[in-house]
């Protein structure tokens, strides 16, 4: 029988080292279906010291205590290993040290995903003894030691201990890089879990960048988990949920319990920051069963504090809460403090904290407030902005205005802090919503002072939006990579736009776009550094550059708006009514102005349109200028809108027809744009395919600009454009556009070979000074959290271009050719960009619905 013994423990070997490759790359339930099937070879063995099938049964059940773990309970797992370790603890040396260390290595994983984490590096140390001791005796497999530092290395960051994670981690890399028989994927987990400590540290595109490097080492589920946890970090609420339905289907498919319930309790996350509470409570108890099913109290807690904060929020909009959810939410500390989970404890009582100011229980919330620890460096940022509202929100309650204002006022200090790590300008954007409650509730203390300061008002509007706009953005990093995507993404964008102009079948090229368009995006994540930031612009520094203009920056506050008036030296505060009032009729304005663009419209039509738009652009005047008259006078123009008023095209406006206006997402963007230097350049005259109007061929243009460089039709190539826009002084495009809601920097134009991304145009050595989108509606219309008012136009200003025309609303190709040569004809004469175009889109206000962005 020796023989077919020795057979029988071969062939249970090669399955259990088929099984273990499988493991790596998580796929537990064709794993253990190897395994099992090794164990019953092993059992068939008849003679089993001779045919040396122990160090195989015991390996076999090690690798199965993992797998059955990871798709079961924990303790199934631990039984495995006891009955490895009471067979290996019988071996010879050094075998026994190589066999035990291995159980115990072993064991000491499924010990902290079971958040049993101090018992989990007792036994590791035992472990990383006993195997380097069997190794120096010249037995072992390397790899189980190189796997020791990378599971040591996740204790630590259970444990919030970045430090000691990022030594172990290091040691993993390093021992794989000097020992060949490593197995090749753990140096690439200890890269991935790097990038974890980058995102527990806030250091979001180091994280995103170590999970871009480990992206093809079979981590897939993982990896987009991870990838969702540093963008939820960042703010980016869709784009992590993205990752996270994509991570739970082949989750779900390997039976990963733990990892599947993770994506469950992150994507309650994920719903909670896009505002479905109801959603997130779902998602969250879904994940607590999960959790608790697999004895993982830890998780489970976890689990548990995401759906307190999903009914926090449902009672915090309701308006009203009981005490026994109060109750609840302190018992949900206690319990999750009980498990070493501090920064999660604190969230609890923050919540216990805001629902009993919602009570009106003030000693409660200051008993519970005292309760609180201090903050450590692997808070999460939105944990901390929470911290600095219950105080805030404590402080309004005891009639302590001052200190409420003093606590948001460190809050969006902090936020800031991490903000200026962030890398690209969506991540950037992103983290604006963590600091909403506290610039809502700054600002609604000011407004609802006995005595308002216009001027603090100011001050803290600027504080709290369009804070993309103050970073000078840093060259971007070489990525030969994205390079190559984003060529492939324009080839496939101009074959789905002629395919559908020929009536083609477009499904699978859609399909392909969108997967180019994320790989780009999540390149782009660490490979465009937006840095430098300017610090806020003050009130005097603004008034002394507004010189004769007047500067009117809108705001909303529960539910009504105002505004901060800066004319002639002096700051007044204007009262203007329900924000709904002023809503209602810019968005029925934006849609009039949409139906009215099509340049063959009959007439008939075009009256009653028009007459539609009239009176929503009288109603917008009635309440919104009007009042602003006797402290503006006839002065030029700036407006820093808010939400809806975005979309307003200030120049249809009675009050404001053939009035130089020019548009900015804050008085401190318009201050650096303003004070921006540029050489002087080129002008560039481009035109895109399929208009139907005359435009950049127009002989009226050509004279204009005799020596500009002209590009038509088929020359109108991404490059041959991106070449002549560096450095230029003034460019204008005519080419059909369109806006990316997802993400600015995709919004494009169509040229003639495919399209022209924002964020080419703001990786440019040195931006044009003055772009004009002659043919697109590519205006700031897209708005996100803290007023970051985005789209083709937002990201040309935030890429360092100075001036940007755009169209607010649909327009005609005719209607933006007569708008454009006469705005060009005035503006060659020196008349400057905002007055050139209020005069050129006087004549007919609701066909050319054009304004002025940025420094005019």
């Amino acid at each position: 029988m020796r023989g077919a013994d020795e057979a029988r423990v071969e062939r249970a070997r090669n399955l259990h080292s088929r099984a273990r490759d499988i493991a790596y790359a998580y796929d537990f339930a064709k794993a253990r279906a190897h395994l099992l099937k090794a164990l019953g070879l092993l059992d068939d063995v008849v003679d089993q010291e001779s045919a040396g099938s122990m160090p195989v049964l015991i390996h076999v059940l090690v690798t199965l205590a993992y797998v059955e773990t990871e798709g079961g309970q924990v303790t199934t797992g631990l039984s495995r290993l006891d009955a490895a370790s009471r067979l290996a603890d019988a071996q010879p040396e050094p075998k026994r040290s190589e066999l035990l260390g291995l159980a115990l290595e072993q064991r000491g994983i499924l010990l902290i995903r079971a958040g049993e984490l101090d018992e989990a590096l007792e036994v590791l140390d035992e472990a990383e003894h006993l195997l380097a001791a069997a190794l120096s005796a010249g037995a072992g497999d390397p790899t189980v030691l190189a796997t020791l530092y990378l599971n040591r290395s996740l204790a630590h960051i259970e444990a919030a201990n970045p430090s000691a994670a990022v030594a172990e981690l290091r040691r993993c890399v390093d021992f794989a890089a000097a020992n060949s028989a490593v197995h090749g994927s753990l140096g690439i987990k200890a890269r991935h879990n790097l990038g974890y400590v980058a995102y527990m540290t806030g250091d979001i595109p180091t994280a995103l960048r170590y999970y871009e490097e480990a992206r093809d080492a079979g981590l897939q589920p993982t990896l987009l988990l991870d990838r969702a946890r540093a963008l939820l970090a960042a703010g980016l609420a869709e784009e992590a949920a993205r990752n996270l339905a994509d991570a739970l289907p082949m989750l779900r498919k390997q039976r990963a319990g733990q990892d599947a319930a993770e994506v469950e309790v992150t994507l309650a996350a994920a719903e909670l920051l896009q505002g479905n509470a109801e959603r997130a409570r779902q998602w969250a108890r879904r994940a607590e069963r999960r959790f608790t099913r697999r004895g993982n109290a830890r998780w489970a807690a976890v689990a548990a504090l995401a759906a307190m904060r999903a009914q926090t929020d449902e009672a915090l909009a309701r308006g009203r809460s009981s005490a026994a959810h109060s109750v609840a939410a302190i018992k949900l500390a206690d319990r999750l403090r009980s498990l070493m989970l501090e920064d999660e404890a604190a969230l609890a009582l923050m919540l216990a904290i805001r629902l009993e100011l919602l009570r009106g229980d003030v000693t409660s919330a200051e008993i519970l407030i005292d309760q609180m620890p201090a903050g450590r460096p692997t808070t999460p940022v939105d944990n901390q902005m929470m911290a600095r509202l219950c105080r805030a929100e404590l402080a309004v309650a005891r009639g302590e205005r001052r200190r409420a204002l003093a606590e948001a006022r460190a809050g969006l200090t902090v936020l800031g802090k991490a903000r200026d790590r962030m890398g690209g300008l969506e991540l950037v954007c992103g983290t604006a919503i963590h600091g909403r409650k506290l610039g809502e509730l700054a600002i609604q203390l000011v407004l609802d002072g006995r005595r308002t300061d216009p001027r603090r008002l100011f001050t803290w509007l600027e504080q709290t939006r369009a804070q993309v706009y103050r970073y000078e953005p840093l060259p971007t990093i070489a990525d030969s990579e994205m390079a190559t995507k984003a060529a492939e993404l324009r080839h496939v964008r101009r074959a789905l736009q002629l395919d559908r102009l020929a009536g083609r079948p477009v499904g699978k090229l859609d399909k392909l776009a969108a997967a180019l368009q994320r790989d780009v995006v999540r390149l782009g994540w660490h490979t465009s550094a937006w840095g430098s930031p300017r610090p806020v612009a003050s009130l005097d520094e603004v008034s002394v550059a507004l010189g004769d203009r007047a500067l009117v920056e809108f705001a909303m506050s529960r539910g009504h708006v105002v505004a901060v008036v800066v004319a002639a030296g002096r700051t007044r505060l204007i009262r203007l009514g329900a924000a709904a009032d002023a809503a209602e009729p810019a968005a029925r304005l934006h849609a009039d102005l949409d139906a009215l663009a099509p340049d063959t419209l009959p007439a008939a039509i075009v009256d009653v349109v028009r007459g539609s738009a009239e009176r929503s652009a009288e109603a917008l005047d009635r309440q919104l200028i009007r009042p602003l008259m006797a402290a503006v006078g006839d002065r030029e123009l700036v407006i820093v809108p808010t939400g809806s008023l975005y979309a307003v095209p200030w120049g249809v406006v009675p009050s404001l027809q053939g009035r130089p206006v020019v548009v900015a997402p804050s008085a401190t963007a318009w201050l650096a744009a303003h004070r921006a230097v540029a050489p002087p350049g080129r002008t560039l005259l481009a035109r895109g395919p399929l208009l139907t109007g005359d435009v950049v061929e127009d002989a009226m243009l050509r004279s204009v600009y005799s020596g500009a460089v002209v590009l038509e039709e088929e020359q109108a190539t991404v490059a041959g454009v991106l070449a002549a826009l560096d450095g230029a002084e003034l460019a204008h495009l005519a080419a059909h556009g369109e806006h990316e809601p997802t993400n600015a920097l995709f919004s494009r134009l169509e040229l003639a070979d495919g399209p022209l991304f924002a964020y080419e145009v703001a990786q440019l050595r040195q931006p044009p000074r003055q772009v004009v989108l002659a043919a697109c509606e590519l205006a700031l219309n897209y708005v996100r959290p803290g007023d970051e008012a985005l789209g083709y136009a937002g990201a040309l200003l935030a890429g360092g271009v100075q001036t940007v025309v755009a169209a607010t609303s649909r327009v005609g190709d005719a209607a933006a050719a007569g708008a454009m040569v006469e705005y060009h004809q005035r503006l060659s004469s020196g008349v400057a960009p905002a007055r050139a175009l209020a005069e050129s889109i006087a004549e007919d206000p609701y066909r050319r619905p054009f304004i002025c962005l940025g420094a005019g």
